[in-house]
C-alpha cells in the first residue's frame, strides 16, 4: 500500500501577490511583505495528498518551488493530439489552429479549425476515429466559434464574414444569422462575431465581440429580441466578448476578455455580478447541471503575448465564484462531453481530450520506460 505523505509546515517569508478564490465583484489583492506562508517539503519519490497540501512546495536546501492550483489539481490524464493519434482521417489530412471543439449527445466530436489540409468542421468518435467531415462549401471567412444546441444542432462563429450559422450535424445550413461579408451594428449584422449559446427556451444569444462591444440576443426562429453592451471598461461596457455561455436559470455569462473579467447578467441585460479573479477568459462552458468552465489566462498580456500557451482549465462555482480545481492546457475553446471528458480547442494545431485518471509517483516514472 502506498503511503501518502504529510509533513509539518514550514514558514517562508516572501511578497507575493495572493489570488484567492474569490466571489462575485471581488479582485486579487496584494499580500504584505513577509507574510507567513505553509510550505511543504515532500520527499524525492513519495506520493503526497495533493488535496491537503497549501502554499507553496520548498526542496531540501529551503529554495522555494511552485505554488498549487488554484482550488486543488484536477486530476486529469490527456491525449494532446486527439484525432490525429492514431491518424485516421484522410491521408495527408491534419489541423490548422483549432478554434473551436464541441461534443453532441451521441459523444461525437466536432473540431473546427483553420488548417487548407482538410474540410474545416472534421467529425470524430468519443476515441478519436475519424466519422466524416464537412464545411469546405460554406465559405468560412475565419474559423472561430463552435456549439452544439441541445437538440443536437451545430452553430459556428465566422468572424471574418460576420455571420452565425445553424448547422445540421452533416453540415446542412439550417439558419444563418448576419449578412456575409457585411460588418455592421444594426439587428440583422454583426462586426466579427465570437460566440453563442443558448436560453433554457432556446434563445440565442450572440457574443458580437470583435468589431463590436455587444451581446445581441434572439428568440430561438432568429427574430431579434434585444441587444446590450457599449465599448469601454466600466460595469456592462465590453472590450472583446470573446465569450458567452447560459445557465439554467437563464443568467447570461460574458467574457469581457480584454478587461479580464467574466459579466453575469440577466436575460435582458441587466447586470447582476462581476467576476475579476478569473483572468482573461478565453471560453466558457456550463453543463446542463450547472458546472461552469473555463479556459482562461492570467491577463490579456500574457494570454496574446503567449499565444495562449500559458492557459489554465478551471472549474468554477456557479454560486460563489470560488475556483474548485485548477489544471495547466493551452486552449482557445472549450466543451465538456456528457461523459466527462474535458476537450480543448488548441491554436497549436491540436485538440487536447482530458479524462477522469491519474497516476502515482512510481507509476509515472515508469510509464515512458521499456
Amino acid at each position: 500500500m502506498k503511503k501518502l505523505l504529510m509533513l509539518a509546515p514550514v514558514t517562508l517569508f516572501a511578497s507575493i501577490v495572493l489570488v484567492s478564490a474569490c466571489g462575485p465583484g471581488t479582485t486579487a489583492v496584494s499580500a504584505p511583505a513577509e507574510e507567513n506562508l505553509d510550505v511543504m517539503q515532500p520527499p524525492a519519490g513519495v506520493d503526497i495528498d495533493r488535496t491537503r497540501a497549501s502554499g507553496q512546495v520548498v526542496d531540501q536546501d529551503g529554495l522555494a518551488g511552485w505554488y498549487p492550483h488554484e482550488g486543488g489539481l484536477m486530476e486529469y490524464s490527456v491525449a494532446i493530439r486527439f484525432g490525429q493519434e492514431p491518424h485516421t482521417m484522410p491521408e495527408g489530412w491534419s489541423f490548422g489552429r483549432v478554434s473551436a471543439v464541441a461534443t453532441d449527445s451521441s459523444g461525437e466530436v466536432y473540431v473546427f479549425h483553420r488548417g487548407d489540409a482538410a474540410d474545416p468542421i472534421v467529425v470524430f468518435d468519443a476515441e478519436g476515429t475519424y466519422q466524416r467531415s464537412f464545411g469546405a462549401d460554406l465559405d468560412f471567412g475565419n474559423e472561430h466559434g463552435l456549439r452544439v444546441d441541445r437538440h443536437d444542432n451545430l452553430w459556428v462563429t465566422d468572424n471574418g464574414n460576420h455571420r452565425v450559422m445553424k448547422l445540421t450535424t452533416d453540415g446542412d445550413v439550417l439558419m444563418t444569422l448576419g449578412i456575409k461579408g457585411q460588418a455592421g451594428t444594426t439587428d440583422d449584422t454583426f462586426d466579427r462575431p465570437a460566440d453563442i449559446a443558448f436560453g433554457p427556451n432556446d434563445e440565442l444569444y450572440v457574443a458580437d465581440g470583435y468589431g463590436n462591444s455587444r451581446v445581441v440576443k434572439y428568440d430561438a426562429e432568429g427574430n431579434f429580441v434585444t441587444t446590450w453592451g457599449t465599448p469601454g471598461s466600466g460595469p456592462g461596457e465590453f472590450d472583446l466578448v470573446h465569450s458567452i455561455a447560459v445557465d439554467s436559470q437563464g443568467r447570461v455569462y460574458a467574457s469581457d476578455r480584454e478587461n479580464n473579467r467574466i459579466q453575469i447578467f440577466d436575460d435582458q441585460g441587466t447586470l447582476l455580478h462581476t467576476w475579476n479573479h478569473l483572468g482573461a477568459t478565453q471560453n466558457i462552458f456550463i453543463t446542463p447541471n450547472d458546472q461552469v468552465w473555463v479556459i482562461t489566462h492570467r491577463d490579456n498580456v500574457e494570454n496574446i503575448t503567449y499565444d495562449t500557451l500559458a492557459g489554465r482549465i478551471m472549474r468554477v462555482d456557479i454560486d460563489t465564484g470560488a475556483i474548485v480545481g485548477a489544471m495547466e492546457s493551452p486552449g482557445h475553446w472549450i466543451d465538456v462531453a456528457d461523459n466527462g471528458d474535458i476537450f480543448i480547442g488548441s491554436l497549436t494545431a491540436n485538440v487536447f481530450r482530458w479524462y477522469d485518471a491519474w497516476m502515482e509517483t512510481e507509476e509515472a516514472a515508469q510509464a515512458e520506460r521499456p
